[in-house]
């Protein structure tokens, strides 16, 4: 591995900035700064330039290489330069009161070279005492070695804390990603029950109906014709469920858009104050309130400049109110694209959207509904084949509830049972009755 190369377990990478290379070396360049004091301090106790400067030069030659080491190399080898770097400031404090900053640079890399995070102050607490018992012995005053002191184990200590809060966020990471794969887990296997549910029992039905009209055909066609319209009703069923199931798996979820938006806006320090213990409202209502609070939660984000959201529910016999209060700046010059969608979102289920955003006082915004069958569903299918929305999604009870308003389902012309032209291959899927072309 050459110098300039980042391990992925190095201090630069775990930063989280060595996915762009130069920012990384920026990092590290920055942080070395602070070396100026190997120079900086004996110039300003006036010390003689050759009794000090060409050690200094050839010590900090040997420094730099072990800086960019520690910063670079694999988490397994970070440790081998923290010695290093302790005993160039051991070596150089006798001709150079400024090697006092090696010091501070072992301290700093020893909060990231140990696996252990004790193993990592004791190596510290060893090193500024050997360093302490050093200086005495050399005539320091106490002082001067107590600001040593200071220094290292205070940065060492800052390191440790941001180690462990780079450690909590690697955690928070992983347990979210745990989170979102569990749940889309879960999400396939029920849709693969819902599809069991739906289509195995009736392919099977339509198949063994098809071969039957097909044998009836030449020696009864009465019966082969009642077989096909028996398969023609069985297809319509299924496609009206099949439209059911997918205008579920469409539509988002308010509970599930309140869990994503707490995990949005905490993440980034805005605690969120949930009103909401759980909803029984039609799908169209839910889905309209879930699309209005995730657009609340990203509009929040990007410019409330919030530190404290409520958000809050109330249902009647007559309305349903979602209510979202932050304490952000307020001030709404104008209505960008995502409030003009909710206002669409809403009005299309009759419904209104209030919003209150005096200049410094936060943002009161009001989502109102009224609980009532005559509303549309958003991104509603066409009339002729709408599903309830008010079915059980869960198979078996799914297709009962299904079959059961089916009949008062007014039906798209092509399913009719016109004599002129009915043709049910042009009304189903392809990918829902694989064997029927048109």
């Amino acid at each position: 591995m050459s110098l300039l190369s980042i391990a992925p377990d190095s201090v630069l990478a775990r930063s989280g900035m060595a996915d762009r290379h130069t920012r990384a070396w920026r990092f590290a360049l920055i942080n070395l700064v602070w070396s100026f004091w190997i120079i900086a301090v004996p110039l300003l106790n006036g010390m003689a330039p050759r009794d000090w400067l060409p050690a200094t030069a050839l010590s900090y030659a040997a420094f730099l290489w072990f800086y960019l080491r520690a910063y670079t190399t694999p988490a397994r080898e970070t440790w081998l330069y923290v010695p290093a770097l302790a005993a160039l400031g051991f070596l150089m404090a006798p001709l150079n009161w400024g090697g006092m900053v090696y010091i501070i640079y072992a301290c700093v890399f020893a909060a990231f070279a140990f696996r252990s995070t004790r193993t990592g102050v004791l190596v510290m607490v060893l090193t500024v005492a050997a360093f302490m018992v050093e200086t005495q012995w050399l005539g320091w005053s106490w002082p001067n070695t107590l600001s040593v002191t200071f220094w290292a184990l205070a940065v060492g200590g800052m390191n440790l804390m941001y180690r462990a809060k780079g450690l909590a966020a690697a955690q928070l990471r992983l347990s979210h990603d745990e989170i979102r794969r569990l749940a889309a887990s879960a999400e396939r296997e029920r849709i693969g029950r819902d599809l069991h549910d739906l289509l195995g029992h009736t392919l099977s039905l339509v198949a063994l109906k098809s071969e039957l009209a097909a044998r009836l055909v030449e020696r009864d066609a009465a019966a082969a014709g009642c077989e096909m319209r028996e398969v023609e009703r069985v297809a319509r069923e299924t496609l009206a469920e099949v439209r059911a199931a997918v205008s579920g798996l469409r539509a988002p979820k308010l509970m599930a858009e309140l869990a994503a938006a707490r995990l949005l806006l905490e993440t980034a320090g805005i605690h969120v104050d949930n009103r909401i213990a759980a909803t029984n409202l039609p799908e169209a209502l839910d889905a309209a309130l879930a699309m209005v609070l995730r657009e609340s939660a990203t509009n929040i984000l990007r410019h409330a400049q919030a530190t404290r959201v409520v958000i809050h529910l109330e249902q009647d016999a007559a309305r349903v109110r979602l209510c979202i209060r932050d304490d952000g700046r307020g001030g709404i010059e104008r209505e960008g694209n995502g409030l003009a969608g909710m206002r669409e979102r809403l009005a299309a289920l009759r419904g209104t959207l209030g919003i209150d955003a005096p200049a410094g006082g936060g943002t009161h915004l009001r989502a109102e509904l009224p609980l009532q069958r005559g509303a549309h569903p958003i991104d509603a299918i066409p009339d002729g084949t709408r599903p309830r929305t008010d079915v059980i999604p869960d198979g078996a009870q799914r297709r009962a509830g299904i079959q059961q308003v089916l009949p008062q389902v007014p039906l798209d012309p092509r399913l009719r049972g016109d004599d002129e032209g009915s043709e049910l291959v042009n009304a189903i899927p392809d990918d829902v009755l694989p064997g029927a072309g048109r």
